[in-house]
């Protein structure tokens, strides 16, 4: 029965706490081989002035996000066009890649994505099934699924065309988007 004391800074939120306990819970059944009920993970905090490094008090520091929320807002973001918006949930050397030839198109710009988008669709927008997230170091990786619907470039419309995307966070930014989905199976069978 595997136990986890976990010392914070007063001052996170409940749902911080919530969160950092579930993930612990998860990370001790992912490597051992315990029910989840098995499974204790106690918060013990301490007032900033009890907790000291290097002769200096410390503070509580940010929470990350909840990453697959980041990209739930992100993708509705973007079916809406607010690309201002947008483009302040990426970081600096964000880099997305669509399916296409040769192992697919790769951007570095929203406004990249629209124009390479004009040719295949007028909009488009996602039915998401399930938003999974999984940890490594420092970087969070979202997978979406789903569907997609919307309005081919004569105005036709279409619906219930699969897709995954995978997002790679880090510091609460947007670093790595890669798509796949069935739009190009679904273009060639209008033909």
């Amino acid at each position: 029965m595997p136990y986890v004391s976990v010392t914070l800074i007063e001052g996170y939120s409940e749902g911080v706490r919530v969160r950092l306990a579930e993930r612990l819970t998860d990370a001790v059944a992912g490597t051992l081989d315990a029910p989840l009920d098995a499974i204790t993970v106690v918060h013990n905090e301490v007032k900033p002035a009890s907790y000291m490094r290097g002769r200096t008090g410390r503070k509580p520091g940010n929470a990350q996000p909840v990453a697959g929320e980041l990209v739930e807002k992100f993708l509705r973001l973007m079916e809406d066009r607010n690309l201002a918006e947008a483009k302040t949930f990426l970081a600096d050397d964000f880099v997305m890649v669509f399916p296409g030839l040769s192992g697919g198109t790769e951007m570095r710009s929203l406004d990249d994505l629209v124009a390479f988008s004009a040719t295949r669709y007028r909009w488009v927008k996602k039915h998401i099934d399930t938003i999974d997230e999984a940890y490594l170091g420092t970087v969070t990786t979202v997978i979406v699924t789903g569907t997609l619907y919307g309005e081919w470039p004569d105005g036709s419309s279409f619906d219930n065309i699969r897709f995954i995307d995978r997002f790679e966070i880090e510091k609460g930014k947007l670093r790595r988007q890669q798509v796949w989905n069935d739009l190009a199976i679904a273009m060639a069978g209008r033909n």
